[in-house]
């Protein structure tokens, strides 16, 4: 089951993603738009990564590999930083696209790092 934090932050990955693919592929550079769309994806991971830190000492162990949760929790937290550093210097149309890109592919890491937490996978 898919808690409602990481709907949000599923969606809102998704949201910033296909915005940025959306604004790159029409030719527009990186804007304050598609920057902090990526830099509120950045925030939600954070909180996710408190989450993660908080929730064993509540009793919500994790049910799959917990090494495999934090390759992808840390992975996802460096992407949108290299994104945007990427995006701010380089200012073309297709850093706009790899803004998207980071973003959409950081909510397909939010629903695995969501299974290896609640399901467990054979």
């Amino acid at each position: 089951m898919i808690d409602a934090f990481t709907i949000v932050l599923i969606a809102g990955s998704t949201l910033a993603g296909v915005l940025c693919v959306v604004l790159g592929l029409v030719g527009r550079k990186p804007s304050d738009v598609s920057i902090l769309a990526v830099v509120v994806v950045e925030a939600l991971l954070l909180a996710q990564v408190v989450i993660a830190l908080i929730a064993p000492a509540t009793g919500n162990q994790p049910t799959g590999n917990l090494a495999e949760f934090w390759v992808y929790l840390v992975a996802a937290c460096l992407m949108p930083p290299a994104a945007i550093a990427w995006a701010l210097t380089d200012r073309t149309r297709w850093s706009t696209v790899v803004l998207g890109v980071a973003a959409l592919a950081i909510a397909v890491m939010v629903y695995r790092m969501n299974q290896i937490w609640t399901v467990q996978l054979a």
